[in-house]
């Protein structure tokens, strides 16, 4: 009786659960169709990159990072004698 009880409540459980989420699917399909029918989106596209300068926003991105010192930075976190040595035991081992 007890597996049969809690059987019923983890099927209950999981037709709450999962049951919205395929209604949600199925009922927003048309409308997504709808949608993309009176939205141009080539026209949208075209609108906003007309409206960012890429080159520069890639400058200004380009201006904040010192691509020297981190390099530099990572550099200095590796011992690559250390990491060189490994590899060669690793190559031995195979």
């Amino acid at each position: 009786m007890k597996r049969t009880a809690l059987f019923v409540l983890t099927a209950a459980i999981a037709a709450t659960t999962f049951s919205p989420v395929f209604a949600a699917a199925y009922s927003s399909d048309g409308l997504n169709t709808e949608t993309t029918e009176k939205v141009d989106f080539d026209k949208l596209r075209e609108e906003n990159r007309d409206k960012v300068d890429f080159d520069k926003l890639r400058q200004e991105n380009l201006d904040k990072a010192d691509f020297g010192k981190l390099r530099q930075e990572n550099l200095d976190k590796v011992d690559f004698d250390k990491l060189r040595e490994a590899n060669r035991d690793k190559a031995d081992q195979i």
